[in-house]
């Protein structure tokens, strides 16, 4: 089974919310499925979106997920499409770089970043979940501040992200399994150096 059909399948199985199947259909019409997750480091190769969301929902629900106190059904909303920012955000593009075996120039593919709506990370994931369906709120603060110290309001000095994790166990879970992901079981995925 391929990222994509294994994506679609979590996603049937365990949301379930009004409004998530036209959020589905719109993710297959996007480059969500065939996206980079970053443009160099990890997943900056084919499909690398899908597979870190993968990624980070299954460390989610193998480190974190407590059937006594969690839903499935938001684990899987927060894992799967916190990062719904990077659909139709990439785009492939080439640069010159010298061969050192040949001495010659060659043209190489890079993936750079082309954002047609700049209106930030998390909050702009949660603003294209929302168009589709409606979130809980400890849905909404997990994926606005799933990057952590990463994000740039917290970078700035921002307060509230302390304040979320505090308040919101989910939010914690999806920043520590992102984490996860992304710097223990993604490393060396990028296609790109």
């Amino acid at each position: 089974m391929g990222y994509k059909e294994e994506f679609i399948e979590i996603y049937k199985e365990n949301i379930k919310r009004e409004g998530s199947a036209e959020l589905l259909e719109w993710l297959q019409r996007t480059d969500f499925f065939t996206a980079p997750a970053s443009t160099k480091f990890h997943g900056a190769c084919e499909c690398g979106l899908v597979m870190h969301s993968l990624s980070v929902y299954h460390t989610m629900v193998e480190k974190h997920f407590n059937a006594e106190t969690d839903s499935m059904e938001s684990f899987a909303i927060c894992a799967l499409l916190h990062d719904l920012c990077k659909a139709q955000f990439y785009k492939v593009s080439t640069r010159n770089v010298k061969n050192d075996e040949t001495g010659q120039w060659e043209k190489k593919p890079y993936y750079s970043v082309e954002d047609a709506f700049p209106y930030g990370h998390g909050e702009k994931s949660v603003f294209l979940i929302e168009r589709f369906m409606r979130l809980k709120t400890p849905e909404a603060v997990a994926i606005r501040w799933h990057m952590g110290g990463f994000d740039e309001a917290a970078r700035g000095g921002s307060f509230a992200i302390s304040l979320a994790y505090e308040k919101y166990p989910l939010a914690v879970k999806l920043h520590l399994a992102d984490l996860e992901s992304t710097y223990l079981r993604e490393k060396h995925t990028s296609a790109m150096k």
